[in-house]
C-alpha cells in the first residue's frame, strides 16, 4: 500500500513523489491488521529499565478485544475520549481501538491539573477518560464539575471507586472484530488533539481517518526508515508529536517503533545508554535534547547503530549541529510541521543540510511566504507561511473542532495561513523566525527571537534563553533576553556584556540583547513550549512609562 523510492535529489522528489490515501482508509483495518502478527512492533523500555518486545499480533488482538469491550460499555462512533497513558504501551492499543469504533481519541498530557481536565473536558465534550492509576485521583477531583463525563477506565494499581480495571475490560472483549459495512474511514472524524496554547486557550485540533496516510512522508522520507529500523523518537503521548514519530508513518515504512517510558527528570546520560544498548538505528528530538546529549562525553557510548537523525520543534543551534556530526559524522536533519498539519517543510537526506534551516516544502504542501496584504513576499524577506488550499491537501487538519469562527480565521481566500513566520535563501531554504505575534520591531527592523536565541544559547553559560521586544520610546521596541543559565555561572554586569558582545559577533549587530534578565526557569505550556506571550505580559508592566 505505501512503497518507499529512492531519490537523487530534492527536485526528483518533488517531481516523482506524490502520496494519496487510499479509498475508505482506516489505519487499524488497512495497515495494522496488514502486518505479519509475529514482526514485532513495538519496543518498550519502562522506567526500571525492564524491556519488552510486542508484535503487530499482539495490537491486532488487544486493539480488537477492547474495541468490543468499550463498544458494549456503550462507546461509539462520534464520542470523544481522553487518553492519559504517558508512554505506556496501552497508548497504542486505546488508539487503535478507538480507530476501529470512530470514537475521538484525545490524547492528553500527564501534566494536567484539576481545573485543566475541567477544562478540557467540558470544552471538548468528553464522554470518558482511560487513564494510568496516576492521574485517578485528579480525575476524581474534577468529575464533580464534568456532567458529560460517564466511563472512567484505569489502569493498574488499586482499583478506585467509579472506575473500570482496564485488564478486566478488556477479557471480556472478543478477540473478533471485523470491519463493517459502516466503519469510519476517509473524511470521518478521527482524532483531536489540542494545541499547545502558547498565545491563549488551548484550540481542538480535528483530523480525519486520511491523516495518518500524510505520516508516510515523515517515516519513510525524513526519518529515512527501513525494513527492520528501530526508531526513537522522544515524545510524550499527549501531544500530535507522538503518532509524528511513535505510531503511524514508522509501521507503515516497516520500522519497530522504540519507547522509553521514562518518568521524572530528564537525564541525558541515562539516554544515551538506553540508545546505545537497545541498538537504536534512527532518532529523532526536539533542539533543546541534543544540546544536552552534546554536553555529556558522547565518546563513551556506542551508537554505531545510529545512522539517521532528526529534530524539529524549535531552532536547531549551529554549534549543536556541528558537534553532533563530528562526534558521529551525520547531521541532523530539520522539519517543521504543526499540530494542525503533518510535516509539511524539511530537510532529507538526499538534500545538503543548512544548520538553522527547516528545508524545503514537502511535495504535496503548496507554500508561499505571504504580507499581511496577502500578497507573496520577496526572496530573503520574510513572510507568514502559508498553505495553498483551493483543493484538498492531504494532512491537513479539517477544523478547530465546534469553533468555525476560529477556523474562518486561519483558512480563507484559498490560503491556510499558520501564523509562523519565515524566510526563504537563494536556494529556496526556509528560515524559521517564530510566531507572528513574536517578532520583534525596533529601529525599523523586524527581529526573530529565535536567530538571539540560537546565538544566546550557543555560549556555555546560558542553558534557555526566550527573546521578547520590549516598549522603548526611541527604537519602538527593544530586544530583551530572559535566560536560564547552567550551573556555575553567576548573572552579573561582566556576563551581561559578555553575552550581548557575543551574539553580535553571531548576528547582524543590531540583533542582539540590550536587555538581558536571570531567572531560573522560563515559563512554558504543558508541552514545554515557552510562553513568550507571558514574558511580554510580564515586561509590559515592569517597562511601561
Amino acid at each position: 500500500m505505501f512503497t518507499k523510492e529512492n531519490y537523487a535529489s530534492y527536485e526528483d522528489f518533488c517531481q516523482r513523489y506524490e502520496l494519496k490515501a487510499p479509498e475508505n482508509f482506516n489505519y487499524s483495518y488497512d495497515v495494522l491488521d496488514a502486518m505479519d502478527p509475529e514482526k514485532v512492533a513495538l519496543i518498550h523500555v519502562d522506567d526500571a529499565g525492564e524491556r519488552r518486545d510486542f508484535t503487530f499480533g499482539f495490537f491486532q488482538q488487544s486493539s480488537a478485544k477492547l474495541a468490543n469491550a468499550l463498544m458494549a460499555k456503550g462507546v461509539k462512533k462520534g464520542d470523544r475520549i481522553m487518553l492519559v497513558l504517558y508512554r505506556r504501551v496501552e497508548y497504542w492499543t486505546v488508539m487503535l481501538a478507538l480507530h476501529r469504533i470512530g470514537a475521538l481519541p484525545i490524547p492528553s498530557p500527564s501534566l494536567l491539573t484539576k481545573k485543566d481536565i475541567v477544562q478540557r473536558v467540558n470544552y471538548a465534550g468528553i464522554s470518558a477518560i482511560i487513564c494510568e492509576d496516576s492521574i485517578c485521583e485528579r480525575v476524581d477531583e474534577a468529575r464533580g464539575e464534568c456532567d458529560g463525563l460517564n466511563l472512567f477506565v484505569q489502569i493498574d494499581g488499586e482499583l478506585n471507586d467509579g472506575w473500570l480495571d482496564y485488564e478486566a475490560l478488556m477479557d471480556k472483549g472478543g478477540e473478533d472484530c471485523p470491519r463493517t459495512s459502516d466503519a469510519p474511514c476517509g473524511s470521518d472524524p478521527m482524532v483531536i488533539f489540542f494545541s499547545s496554547g502558547t498565545t491563549g486557550l488551548p484550540k481542538m485540533v480535528l483530523h480525519n481517518f486520511d491523516y495518518p496516510c500524510s505520516h508516510f512522508s515523515t517515516g519513510a522520507h525524513w526519518h529515512d526508515l527501513e525494513e527492520g529500523d528501530i526508531h526513537l523518537t522522544l515524545s510524550e503521548t499527549g501531544w500530535a508529536k507522538s503518532v509524528w514519530g511513535k505510531f503511524y508513518g514508522q509501521w507503515m515504512a516497516g520500522a519497530a517503533v522504540f519507547v522509553w517510558d521514562f518518568r521524572g527528570k530528564f537525564e541525558p546520560a541515562e539516554l544515551l545508554r538506553i540508545m546505545a544498548e537497545n541498538k537504536i538505528t534512527t532518532f529523532c528530538a526536539p533542539p533543546t535534547v541534543y544540546r544536552f546529549l552534546v554536553r555529556e562525553d558522547l565518546s563513551q557510548y556506542d551508537l554505531s547503530a545510529l545512522r539517521h537523525c532528526t529534530t524539529a520543534g524549535e531552532l536547531l543551534n549551529e554549534s549543536v549541529f556541528h558537534a553532533w556530526k563530528k562526534a558521529f559524522d551525520m547531521p541532523i536533519y530539520e522539519g517543521y510541521g504543526q499540530t494542525e498539519t503533518t510535516l509539511q517543510v524539511a530537510t532529507f537526506k538526499f538534500m545538503e543540510p543548512k544548520p538553522g534551516s527547516i528545508g524545503k516544502p514537502v511535495p504535496g504542501w503548496e507554500i508561499a511566504l505571504m504580507d499581511e496584504e496577502g500578497k507573496e513576499v520577496p526572496q530573503g524577506e520574510e513572510g507568514e507561511i502559508c498553505i495553498r488550499i483551493d483543493k484538498p491537501v492531504l494532512g491537513l487538519f479539517d477544523s478547530y473542532m465546534d469553533e468555525p469562527e476560529k477556523t474562518a480565521s486561519v483558512k480563507f481566500d484559498g490560503w491556510y495561513h499558520t501564523g509562523d513566520k519565515a524566510w526563504a535563501d537563494e536556494d529556496g531554504f526556509l528560515w524559521f523566525m517564530g510566531r507572528t505575534d513574536d517578532l520583534i520591531k525596533s529601529s525599523g527592523y523586524r527581529i526573530g527571537p529565535f536567530e538571539v536565541e540560537s546565538a544566546l544559547i550557543a555560549h556555555d553559560a546560558v542553558i534557555e534563553a526566550a527573546v521578547t521586544g520590549v516598549p522603548d520610546d526611541v527604537r519602538g521596541q527593544l530586544v530583551k533576553a530572559t535566560v536560564v543559565l547552567a550551573p556555575g555561572y553567576e548573572g552579573n554586569e561582566a556576563l551581561t556584556k559578555e553575552l550581548q558582545g557575543y551574539v553580535r559577533e553571531l548576528t547582524a549587530p543590531y540583533k542582539y540583547p540590550r536587555i538581558i534578565e536571570y531567572v531560573t526557569d522560563l515559563p512554558k505550556t504543558i508541552s514545554g513550549k515557552i510562553k513568550r506571550k507571558e514574558i511580554r505580559e510580564a515586561d509590559l508592566k515592569k517597562y511601561a512609562n
